[in-house]
């Protein structure tokens, strides 16, 4: 009788140990829609010097960045962002 209740004694820590350690599947990471400030509207101005964005009047908020500046890490999806290169030309416009 003894190994019978050592026996069953393992296989209840086995199986509590196993439910303790539940396989976690991983949540997706949310990856927020490309366009969620509307940047394909503004593509038109890549090629264009940076000082175009000088007087674009937006509800969403607008971030102007010229080559090799500070920016914050903050993200925001509805903000526009015009990047340009070191010739002050918008190289590149997107949301964050």
């Amino acid at each position: 009788m003894k190994p019978f209740i050592l026996l069953s004694s393992l296989a209840l820590c086995t199986l509590i140990t196993a439910c303790s350690h539940s396989h976690q599947v991983a949540s997706p990471r949310y990856l927020p829609d490309d366009d969620m400030c509307s940047a394909s509207q503004f593509q038109k101005y890549v090629g264009k010097p940076l000082t175009a964005v000088d007087d674009l009047q937006l509800d969403e908020p607008v971030r102007a960045i010229p080559a090799y500046a500070s920016v914050s890490m903050d993200f925001s999806l509805r903000r526009i962002n015009f990047l340009a290169d070191e010739k002050g030309i918008i190289t590149r416009v997107y949301c964050g």
